[in-house]
């Protein structure tokens, strides 16, 4: 991660999907296939972005960004999405939740470089 800030995004409204996991221990090629996803995610019409961390407990927490709901559901259509999820319900997770909003309000706050 060479830019270390959230991701930038247009003034509300738009639409959030918050995937918070655990893994198992297999998770044998997981950042592979995450990079493409998010690879795959990014070049799909309503991405805006994408947020995400990991602790050292396991828990992780990705938010992707959306422009609105139909985008989100040919994301959660989109056929080699599909295919991921269900090698991820298999193999990489213990446990995961999926939060779908409407971000109505936003705001946020970056230091400037010279303090």
């Amino acid at each position: 991660m060479a830019d270390l800030a959230p991701a930038p995004l247009p003034a509300p409204p738009y639409y959030t999907v918050v995937f918070t996991s655990v893994r198992t221990a297999d998770d044998n090629g997981y950042e592979d296939r995450a990079e493409q996803m998010l690879r795959l995610a990014a070049d799909q019409p309503g991405f805006l972005g994408v947020d995400s961390a990991r602790g050292a407990d396991g828990l992780g927490i990705t938010v992707s960004y959306w422009s609105d709901e139909e985008s989100i559901a040919a994301w959660r259509d989109h056929a080699e999405h599909a295919v991921t999820r269900a090698h991820g319900r298999e193999h990489w997770y213990a446990s995961f939740a999926v939060h779908v909003a409407k971000v109505e309000r936003a705001y946020g706050f970056t230091r400037p470089a010279d303090l």
